[in-house]
């Protein structure tokens, strides 16, 4: 319920961050400023003894947002990618929070396995070992498959892990509200949307089911990608709270030791990691949206092997193209035309001034061309892109949420592999090759095409579509009108353009 309850829920959150010591911790990571230290320490301070003491054995930040539970969990994880924006030290103490959660007991696992599938461990699998990945939200056991040998992972979703789940977004929403109701100037940003649109993600996530379909999709999608490789789903041993599939035999990519030492060449992986999300968010409109390194590896061969497939993203083909005219821009530093593309697609107001905002835009991309990433403060361009959208009064777009959050993410783990990757370069070949098949002269011979097709779909109806119309013109001029005869007219026309329209959809279809 989401009520004034979870005002103890949100103290006990700054409680807990202020008793574990994660509150400097991240107020020094964030370089907050010394109003917002003193008065977050004086509004913590006296709730100290409400806050949960979490595990003594983890680093401050790590202990707060374990205890904290699985929601805060998830936002620790985009953190971990990101120490160019918290430092290094709290990023790697943050990376823990990837796959090396403590699990839950052995019996457990095994119990819901048996529940989802209906077969006991013993039966089908030949060896069932203790868990090898546990994160906020399950946990991962290596097998083998007691038929064919063949190793697998076996996923498992944590016991009331829907329950923690509803309890932590239930508070989100309040807060959400609070904020909206207090400060009229984030109602920009849409707060409550957002944690709708998170609670959908999350939602998703805690079925495994489609999480399984999700797989299944994205390796169709990706299966003559070079350099690029996915587990198979076993659907006969998966469920709602069960997933098996292939084990995927790799070095994770948080392991930068392991990957020069068997001579993986990371300047490469850092290209690829970036290039092919952008790839299959550009080409398919349907791409891994938590590629964290706790969900990547790499092959002795060098290839990018991914897997956790509960978080998925997925655009439609107009946002795409504003997308990739937006990352062309910026590569061409064409800035009028990156601002027009925000003005055209609705990002921003149209009573604001295209010529500002594309100034605006020149004081983002202008200071980091031809730098490499170890030369980009990503805290300071994150904070003045904060106020270039609070200047021009651009609200948050939920459907780009899924999407700019897995391009920072995705970022920061090229950047973990290759501290000189110079983004706009690794970009564009894809985002140029994107722009020539999808938005150059062919794409306009396709888009008619498939107009067409739809227009013939509608040929028959035409004829009582458009007297429909007429009668509803004449009736509002002239109550007292009859109908309009000529139907067997408008049946001919009818008849004529819809053959038309198929001849001329035939042709484009060939192009």
């Amino acid at each position: 319920m989401r009520g004034p309850h979870n005002i103890l829920r949100l103290i006990r959150t700054g409680a807990t961050l202020e008793r574990t010591g994660a509150m400097a911790v991240v107020l020094d990571a964030f370089d907050a400023p010394p109003v917002l230290r003193a008065t977050a320490r004086v509004l913590a301070w006296p709730f100290k003894w409400l806050g949960d003491k979490g595990d003594p054995a983890m680093p401050p930040a790590t202990r707060a947002l374990n205890a904290l539970g699985p929601a805060y969990i998830k936002f620790g994880q985009v953190l971990s990618t990101r120490p160019d924006v918290v430092g290094d030290e709290l990023a790697l103490q943050l990376r823990v929070l990837q796959d090396k959660l403590p699990p839950f007991s052995q019996a457990e696992a095994e119990a819901t396995f048996h529940r989802e599938t209906g077969y006991h461990v013993g039966e089908v699998f030949s060896e069932f070992g203790p868990p090898v990945a546990a994160a906020s939200i399950a946990q991962v056991h290596k097998a083998r498959l007691r038929e064919t040998g063949e190793d697998v992972a076996v996923k498992i979703l944590r016991p009331g892990i829907e329950q923690a789940f509803r309890r932590d977004i239930d508070a989100f929403y309040f807060s959400a509200w609070v904020i909206k109701t207090l400060s009229p100037s984030s109602r920009r940003l849409r707060p409550q949307e957002v944690v709708e649109h998170f609670e959908g993600v999350v939602l998703g996530e805690l079925d495994l089911r489609l999480e399984s379909s999700a797989a299944s999709e994205f390796a169709a999608n990706t299966e003559q990608d070079e350099g690029f490789r996915l587990p198979q789903i076993k659907w006969p041993l998966s469920g709602r709270r069960v997933m098996t599939m292939g084990w995927a035999e790799g070095i994770p990519l948080g392991d930068i030791a392991a990957l020069d030492a068997a001579g993986v060449d990371r300047v490469a992986l850092s290209e690829r990691v970036l290039q092919l999300f952008l790839l299959h968010a550009l080409r398919d409109g349907f791409f891994h949206a938590d590629m964290h390194q706790g969900n990547l590896k790499a092959s002795a061969s060098g290839e990018l092997i991914a897997f956790d497939f509960g978080i998925m993203g997925h655009i439609d083909e107009y946002t795409r193209r504003v997308y990739a005219e937006i990352l062309f821009g910026f590569i061409r530093r064409d800035y009028k035309r990156v601002a027009e593309v925000h003005f055209e697609a609705g990002y921003v107001p149209a009573d604001r001034d295209v010529d500002d905002f594309a100034r605006a835009l020149r004081a983002v991309g202008e200071p980091i061309f031809g730098m490499n990433a170890t030369q980009i403060s990503m805290g300071k361009l994150l904070n003045y892109l904060f106020e270039v959208t609070e200047r021009f009064g651009m609200e948050t777009r939920t459907e780009l949420i899924l999407l700019q959050r897995t391009m920072v993410v995705v970022e920061g783990v090229a950047r973990s592999l290759n501290p000189q990757i110079n983004i706009w370069e690794v970009a564009r070949p894809i985002v140029e090759d994107y722009i020539r098949t999808s938005i150059g002269p062919r794409a306009v011979l396709r888009d008619l095409g498939n107009t067409a097709r739809v227009l013939a779909r509608f040929g028959p109806r035409l004829p009582g579509l458009v007297e429909d119309a007429l009668i509803r013109q004449s009736q509002e001029r002239n109550p007292e009108s009859s109908r309009p005869r000529g139907r067997f007219v408008w049946g001919a026309v009818g008849a004529v353009f819809g053959g038309a329209v198929v001849a001329v959809a035939a042709c484009l279809a060939s192009l």
